[in-house]
């Protein structure tokens, strides 16, 4: 029998007390929990001390908090704001929409979503099936839902926070109540987000909410639903990054290789920073020097050293928004530039240009203010963590694909991915944070069969996975698909692969070099090739990971997983599309995907 933690991590005792405390009174029956409160009233009382009467509970009001994530940061919010309904009066419970449906909808009293959008105006892929449920006909009435929404998006593309907005309206259509004004949150949305999750739950908080003489601790032994790991919470984050030395810079591609992929490691000492395999490693970068120059330049400022640093290690340079337009043509007063806001010009305008082309194009004089007034934080990137910290201790490991191309007679350059291949030094350090992701997660029974799927740097999960199941002595088969383009200057960590297969802790390898025969050969390829065995890795149980890129790869691994699954049901794809969802319900078909 698993002991639920009954004490708050708050509680006035050390650590180690409230864990020994946890152990004994987790066991107790409510007579003996009765007991012991009278117990010790009458033992402070013998010590001359006086037992104040706790004041009547003031009335407490369901709230239900809904979230749909992608990269796990309305997870996070959704998390913090449970935690904020206590004081509120509010006993809430989080439901990630991946594992909702509209009756719970229905049964809400008071409903917070906290909503990201995904791509050009998608909502995260786990969420589709219950955002198609609340925007189709079918969909319940919500008369007597009191409801607030808050978006997150990303102004660099142009459906900036449509799930949200979209969500927010439908509500508002089957008859539920805003409570509370929906919420536009760009990257830097942490303290926008914070204010808004106090005042909206203030808003569905009970009416008769008045402080109380006592302090009352509010425990739920009730359970019920998909409850998220509050305790997972990292210690250090985007708001409080760790500083660590970049001790390995290696290149694993051959010469003659058409890509740049760097491994690279992270050490460090603090014993707070903590991952888990499938989580991300955030990175704040720094821009390239030179670039902020070229826009320091263009807009009339020169070489500014103080104005450069500055630019250098905060603001995003790179980003042309049609909100960086919009707000570019306010602050000059050029009709050009509000010419690019018509029909399809900012599209075209757009396509593969960045903010120094705006200024170079339409350039005018500015101050430092006003530019640092257009520019928007510079935002952090994520790379799924390469290692296992079992494996090593003090060390976090990032496969980060260097990212550059040409275009409109520049050199570009990715931010981060330019930041480790050209401007860092082993020695020098790299402001780092975990970016946990709890829906991509080995299979807690270390016996399960595991089949991971993914290409280029979608293989960097994979690596911690097999370290932490060969730290672990787990004894589940492991089945990697691997697919670059050239066997000889692209097969990413071979000599670990093939050391993890001599050791029996990886058991199959199958890969795919797309540019070593005439035909194109991919890993969705492979896989149809190996379906026989697949179905059967399935039907004994294996859980099934994809890493990569999500228009590409994973769209064309999802649609041959199904047809393999399919082959099962007599070739119906409908079959094998609700077999391929119920293993995702199941937490057996997991995507990390970009």
């Amino acid at each position: 029998m698993t002991s639920i933690p009954m004490l708050p991590k708050n509680a006035p005792f050390a650590p180690e007390d409230i864990d020994a405390l946890n152990r004994v009174v987790a066991k107790t029956t409510p007579l003996q929990r009765s007991w012991l409160a009278g117990f010790f009233a009458g033992f402070e009382a013998a010590q001359g001390g006086s037992v104040q009467p706790v004041a009547a509970a003031k009335p407490r009001a369901p709230l239900t908090i809904l979230y749909a994530s992608e990269s796990g940061n309305c997870e996070s919010l959704a998390l913090k704001a449970k935690k904020v309904a206590q004081k509120h009066g509010l006993d809430a419970k989080v439901f990630d929409m991946a594992d909702a449906d509209m009756a719970l909808l229905a049964k809400a009293k008071n409903l917070v979503v906290y909503a990201a959008t995904w791509g050009e105006g998608d909502p995260p892929s786990r969420a589709m099936d219950f955002y198609n449920s609340l925007m189709s006909d079918a969909a319940p009435r919500l008369d007597g839902v009191r409801f607030a929404v808050l978006a997150l998006g990303d102004t660099a593309y142009a459906q900036f926070c449509e799930v949200g907005k979209k969500i927010d309206a439908r509500l508002e259509a089957l008859g539920a109540t805003r409570a509370a004004d929906r919420v536009d949150c760009d990257l830097d949305y942490v303290k926008q987000a914070t204010a808004w999750t106090d005042g909206a739950l203030g808003k569905l908080a009970p009416a008769d909410t008045g402080a109380s003489s006592a302090t009352v601790v509010h425990v739920d032994f009730k359970g019920g639903g998909y409850q998220a790991d509050e305790d997972a919470e990292p210690q250090f984050s985007v708001e409080n990054p760790l500083e660590a030395e970049i001790s390995a810079l290696v290149n694993l591609n051959g010469t003659g290789s058409t890509r740049e992929t760097w491994h690279v490691e992270l050490a460090f000492e603090d014993p707070g920073f903590t991952y888990l395999p499938g989580d991300a490693i955030g990175v704040l970068p720094e821009n390239d020097p030179e670039l902020v120059d070229q826009l320091l330049r263009a807009a009339g400022l020169g070489s500014d050293a103080a104005l450069l640093l500055k630019v250098q290690k905060g603001y995003d340079v790179t980003t042309l928004s049609k909100a960086a337009i919009e707000n570019y043509a306010k602050l000059t007063g050029r009709a050009d530039v509000k010419k690019l806001l018509e029909g399809d010009a900012y599209a075209k305008f757009a396509a593969d240009r960045q903010l120094v082309d705006l200024f170079e194009t339409y350039a005018e004089k500015l101050s430092a203010d006003q530019l640092l007034g257009l520019l928007r934080p510079l935002p952090g990137r994520l790379y799924s963590v390469a290692s296992s910290l079992r494996a090593h201790q003090g060390e976090a490991h990032l496969l980060v694909g260097a990212v550059r191309w040409a275009s409109h007679g520049k050199t570009r350059k990715g931010v981060a991915s330019s930041y480790f291949a050209d401007r860092r030094k082993t020695g020098e350090t790299a402001r780092i944070y975990v970016k946990p992701n709890r829906h991509f997660r080995l299979p807690e029974d270390g016996n399960k069969p595991i089949i991971m799927i993914g290409s280029g740097t979608g293989v960097a999960p994979y690596r911690g996975f097999i370290e932490e199941r060969a730290e672990l002595g787990a004894k589940g088969k492991s089945w990697l698909f691997f697919g670059e383009r050239n066997y000889t200057n692209d097969f990413l960590y071979q000599l670990d692969w093939q050391d993890h297969i001599a050791a029996g802790v990886l058991t199959n390898i199958d890969v795919a070099f797309s540019r070593d025969q005439p035909e194109k050969i991919y890993v969705q390829h492979r896989l149809w090739e190996r379906r026989a065995e697949i179905q059967k890795w399935v039907a004994d149980g294996a859980h099934i990971y994809v890493c990569g890129d999500e228009k590409g790869m994973a769209k064309d691994v999802d649609a041959t997983l199904v047809k393999i699954l399919a082959e099962t049901a007599k070739g119906n794809e409908d079959a094998g599309r609700a077999k391929l969802k119920e293993l995702s319900k199941a937490g057996r078909y997991q995507r990390d995907v970009y």
